[in-house]
């Protein structure tokens, strides 16, 4: 196999930027304590992320996707229990594909 120079370190540079971004956070949050703001964002970014993710797919699919991804949300919040909110989404679609 041969190995591009260029490409090896365009890889090799976005590695370090990577890890120095990541390091670079521990290392800022080990000196300073985090106001409250802060630490409300550090916690609202895993949902962020994950809605970033799925809203542009689900919104692709159609109607019944989109229905049942909006009564897993509302089983999630209300019950706490993704596992539970998943296997309501499930036979959400299943019930919406199949009987409209």
């Amino acid at each position: 196999m041969n190995l591009d120079p260029l490409t090896l370190t365009a890889i090799l540079g976005m590695a370090l930027v990577t890890y120095l971004t990541r390091a670079g956070g521990i290392w800022l949050m080990e000196r300073f304590a985090p106001s409250k703001k802060v630490e409300a964002a550090l916690r609202a970014i895993p949902g962020a992320v994950l809605i970033s993710i799925v809203v542009p797919a689900v919104a692709k699919q159609g109607l019944p996707e989109m229905f049942a991804t909006f009564v897993t949300g509302a089983a999630v919040w209300r019950t706490k229990n993704p596992l539970g909110a998943m296997l309501v989404g499930v036979i959400t679609i299943i019930l919406f594909r199949r009987f409209i």
